[in-house]
């Protein structure tokens, strides 16, 4: 009987919680496809972690999962998208959003682009998530001075490319609706 209930209950949170991580998945990714292969690779893990009971903070670990599956993903693909920045392996932009703001989505997504992939996930947590400081590092598995640093390095790196950033702090507003938001139903 606890295994039909943790089945169920599991059941019942990824359902909930999948609009939000194909969300995160698709900003830290770039590429729909890619970041529904991730949201489903972290769904069979915390699913396995879930039915032993080893999981106290599921969505938390499930962040966790997709940002180190996506890092491992862009060391083994990085020559792939470095030589060819069009192909198979490219960044698409969703050319439509629901408020006709695709223009700065597509702005904005070639600016995570050009970050690297821990920066991104530092950015896509704590802008994005509206994660803490904290809650960014336990999602990360590493210090708050280390999210800190990171998130100060990307900040600047995207002011270099978006340089009327401060201006514009609504394309880092965690309620601006995203390419997911449309598709999958909402985010969090």
């Amino acid at each position: 009987m606890r295994d039909a209930t943790a089945e169920a209950d599991f059941t019942r949170w990824a359902r909930d919680r999948q609009g939000a991580l194909l969300r995160t998945a698709v900003l830290l990714t770039g590429d729909r496809q890619r970041a529904e292969d991730l949201v489903q690779e972290a769904l069979v893990v915390v699913a396995s972690r879930w039915r032993s009971g080893s999981v106290e903070h599921p969505e938390a670990y499930a962040r966790q999962v997709m940002v180190r599956r996506n890092v491992s993903w862009w060391r083994k693909h990085r020559r792939e998208v470095l030589r060819d920045p069009g192909g198979e392996h490219a960044h698409p932009a969703d050319p439509v959003d629901r408020t006709g703001r695709a223009e700065d989505r597509m702005v904005l997504d070639a600016a995570l682009a050009r970050l690297t992939p821990k920066q991104r996930a530092v950015v896509v947590l704590r802008y994005f998530d509206d994660l803490s400081e904290r809650d960014t590092a336990a999602a990360l598995g590493v210090s708050p001075g280390t999210v800190k640093s990171q998130t100060h390095l990307a900040m600047r790196r995207l002011r270099e490319h978006l340089p009327d950033l401060s201006d514009r702090s609504d394309l880092l507003d965690a309620d601006a609706p995203t390419a997911s938001s449309r598709t999958s139903g909402g985010g969090a």
